[in-house]
């Protein structure tokens, strides 16, 4: 574990990290809707121009999924994480569309140390998604656990 970037002492209540960014495609979010939600403004091209939103947007839970992924690459797999007690909030803000770029940053928003196991601390974060734009399209404020520097 001391190679890793990322351990409980380097969280700061306000500290920002960019985590990274990726692009999705339409097909890449027909294909994750069709699997797992798939509501006509996700899968149907037709219905989807029809609905308020004027065409074909990526579900949440997949937007979800796509901050996730870039968390991990971008910033868990460095950090001495041991998983997380749970989220607390999702917002899905903006829709999400073929062509769009995720670019997502995450911000410590409480870091206390644990009570019971001093090996560990736990850091509030809210993690944020914008699209090429700089336009908010999702939040997720949650926990999660990390290690403390071998000394």
């Amino acid at each position: 574990m001391s190679q890793l970037k990322w351990y409980f002492e380097d969280f700061e209540v306000g500290r920002t990290i960019e985590v990274g960014s990726r692009t999705v495609s339409e097909e890449e979010i027909i294909e994750f809707a069709t699997k797992y939600d798939p509501q006509p403004f996700h899968v149907d091209k037709a219905a989807a121009e029809k609905s308020m939103y004027g065409g074909i947007i990526a579900s949440g839970w997949h937007t979800c999924g796509m901050i996730m992924r870039l968390m991990v690459d971008g910033f868990l797999k460095e950090a001495a994480s041991l998983g997380s007690p749970g989220v607390d909030e999702i917002r899905w803000i903006k829709p999400v569309r073929g062509g769009d770029t995720l670019h997502v940053t995450t911000t410590a928003l409480e870091v206390k140390p644990s009570g019971s196991k001093p090996d560990r601390g736990v850091v509030v974060t809210q993690w944020q998604a914008k699209n090429q734009h700089g336009e908010l399209v999702a939040t997720i404020k949650g926990m999660g656990m990390f290690g403390r520097r071998p000394k």
